[in-house]
């Protein structure tokens, strides 16, 4: 694997989870893997499980990780061709990325979407131009459009708590005070598409995600309706789509509940965090036996290690 892009990039992902598995048992065991080997961390938006997991990850094949944010520790970079630098942004992507590129092996880029311009937000420039410039593996840590690390802890979480039947998980939107991207879910869904599971999408009418992404994926306008029987429920809030970035439905009646979660098949609350309690989800449902909120962070760092494993070892 040259690069992680999309959770698409993976060769099999029934076996990358089931070597994450066995790699969470000994994580230490390729430590040497990685021995002589830098990866860079560019941060341009916060960040809590994704830095400190992939950060651990790489320590753990026992790389050096550097680490940048650059909304606090560097200026603007340009990514457009053939513009006059006249105003902000004091260094073109173009130096920026080979510049990095000679400090590093592997860089590992973290960049929100706008919410405003869609069509920039769908050309992910930031992860592109670093994929084109820096002639050097790259991962993506959450970008415009994908977050395929947490999606891939998603599917190790999933195997890990599997049922004994085809599982039905559902994916439901629930609200949030502000406009949130839609990076989780596309991965999310991408991630379920590979899966042999009844999968179901519920949201509130005008909450439809990419139908590039969603494809054939079922979608059910009533909650109600689609948790009957689920094994997994995640949790996820998303702006609009056709009305790009847009909060057009603000319903409280969409918060996870726990009469909600009893009308499941016992099923396991999801979601990648941080999580806003009694707005997205009540605490008897994120405090509860069936919470798997922590494990899935948990896989966090394996999901990472398994990917750099996998770069490393094609270098």
């Amino acid at each position: 694997m040259n690069h992680y892009l999309s959770i698409n990039d993976l060769d099999n992902l029934q076996n990358t989870v089931q070597e994450a598995i066995e790699l969470k048992k000994q994580p230490l065991k390729f430590e040497s893997l990685g021995k002589d080997k830098t990866i860079c961390l560019l941060f341009f938006n916060n960040s809590l499980r994704t830095r400190l997991s992939t950060q651990k990850a790489a320590q753990n094949l026992g790389m050096n990780p550097i680490v940048m944010n650059f909304g606090a520790e560097g200026w603007q970079l340009e990514y457009e061709d053939g513009v006059i630098m006249n105003e902000n942004k004091s260094e073109h992507v173009k130096e920026a990325a080979e510049v990095i590129a000679q400090y590093c092996d592997i860089v590992a880029i973290r960049a929100f979407a706008s919410l405003t311009d869609k069509e920039k937000d769908l050309a992910e420039v930031v992860l592109n131009n670093f994929e084109k410039y820096a002639g050097i593996p790259v991962v993506n840590m959450e970008s415009a459009v994908g977050h395929p690390l947490q999606a891939l802890a998603d599917a190790i979480t999933l195997e890990e708590n599997k049922v004994n039947h085809k599982p039905k998980v559902v994916l439901s939107w629930a609200p949030h005070p502000k406009a949130l991207p839609h990076a989780v879910a596309n991965s999310f869904v991408e991630m379920m598409q590979l899966q042999d599971a009844d999968f179901v999408i519920t949201h509130p009418e005008g909450y439809e995600l990419d139908p590039e992404i969603t494809k054939d994926s079922t979608i059910e306008y009533d909650q109600k309706k689609a948790f009957e029987n689920a094994d997994f429920v995640y949790v996820k809030n998303w702006s609009s789509f056709k009305e790009y970035g847009k909060v057009v439905n603000t319903d409280s009646n969409w918060m996870i509940t726990g009469d909600k979660m009893r009308a499941t098949n016992n099923g396991k609350f999801m979601h990648c965090l941080p999580v806003r309690r009694n707005v997205v989800v009540a605490d008897e449902v994120i405090d509860s036996e069936n919470s798997i909120v922590i494990e899935q962070a948990n896989n966090r760092t394996y999901s990472a290690q398994i990917v750099l494993k996998k770069i490393l070892e094609n270098m």
